[in-house]
């Protein structure tokens, strides 16, 4: 009896090679394990549910080339439904803060919003030039909050591989920003 884990691989899999059947298959079986998966998280948002469920099923649907076979695919999905699940949260709490005084909030005109995406782009900038098994790490551990176990898990590393990816990654970026590499 295959596991769900088997049976949603073997169904990516074919749909990654060009099976549409197989495809479908896999989308009806995420479809079904996205429900129970956020309805269990968000059980006071269930009209929530099944806009997030499309949300990830296009995020996994985008996302299919980043998949690497030697990683388990649930975790991956997993990874990418918690992203998107933050995402809400982060919506759902704007939207209710919309709802409170602005008086409340007068500092909000002192901090520039262009600040943050600046310095977003500028890490960016920086971690392209890092090799894949020191950027993976330090994006899934230092900026997405990651643990070592979580992203051992889904980039195929050892926790080791990962903590000497996040050493050695911090190590060629800080010497990049003084210039000395």
């Amino acid at each position: 009896m295959h596991t769900m884990e088997a049976r949603l691989r073997e169904s990516f899999i074919g749909g990654l090679d060009g099976v549409e059947t197989a495809y479908r298959d896999f989308l009806n079986q995420l479809t079904r394990h996205l429900r129970a998966y956020l309805r269990n998280r968000i059980p006071l948002l269930q009209d929530d549910v099944e806009d997030l469920v499309q949300e990830i099923l296009l995020a996994v649907h985008n996302a299919r080339h980043t998949y690497r076979s030697q990683m388990p695919l649930t975790a991956w999905v997993h990874a990418i439904a918690r992203y998107k699940l933050m995402d809400f949260f982060r919506a759902y709490a704007r939207h209710e803060s919309l709802n409170d005084p602005l008086d409340d909030h007068l500092g909000i005109f002192t901090v520039s919003d262009i600040e943050p995406s600046e310095a977003r782009r500028d890490i960016g900038k920086l971690l392209e030039h890092l090799p894949e098994k020191q950027r993976l790490p330090i994006v899934h551990v230092k900026l997405q909050g990651m643990s070592v176990a979580e992203t051992a898990q889904l980039t195929g590393l050892s926790e080791s591989a990962v903590k000497v990816g996040v050493h050695r990654g911090l190590k060629l970026l800080t010497a990049r920003i003084r210039g000395t590499a």
